[in-house]
């Protein structure tokens, strides 16, 4: 009895506390796309580039996170079990705003990709898609705030 009741209270833990990490590695991510947008519409040289490339690495660790906690959450048993996430209108709506965000991403993910390694080799960059890179960057914003209110939707049952 008193075990079951420890087990139980593990499990609760364990699922605020991933909620709560889902959430915060959120707001991370949307401050780091925003800091991304900042420093790219800035960029006339590459001495400009390591603003880019730190709000870079922000955004690729919530990235991770959001899909780590995301599929821990969705489908580990730790809430309130896939089919609930399955059946749900409002999370179909949330994944497909992910991969939008996704698609908005990859022209981004390679460019800078590229960047860092002509930069480390030497070679010479061409910066001239950084205001194509700030303007997909800056699109990805309302879609993160609109998978939260997704998300906000989901959980309360709507």
């Amino acid at each position: 009895m008193i075990r079951d009741q420890v087990l139980l209270s593990l499990f609760m833990s364990l699922s605020y506390l991933l909620a709560t990490l889902h959430l915060l590695i959120l707001a991370i991510g949307i401050a780091a796309v925003y800091a991304r947008w900042r420093a790219l519409r800035d960029v006339r040289t590459v001495a400009h580039l390591p603003a880019v490339f730190l709000a870079d690495n922000w955004y690729g660790v919530a990235a991770m996170g959001w899909v780590i906690t995301g599929l821990w959450r969705a489908f580990g048993g730790l809430e309130k079990g896939s089919e609930f996430y399955l059946e749900s209108h409002w999370f179909i709506g949330k994944m497909g705003l992910f991969a939008l965000v996704f698609l908005l991403e990859l022209l981004p993910m390679i460019t800078l990709v590229r960047w860092r390694i002509d930069r480390r080799k030497g070679r010479p960059l061409a910066l001239n898609r950084a205001p194509l890179l700030a303007r997909l960057t800056l699109a990805q914003i309302p879609l993160l705030v609109l998978m939260v209110g997704m998300a906000t939707a989901m959980a309360r049952g709507l």
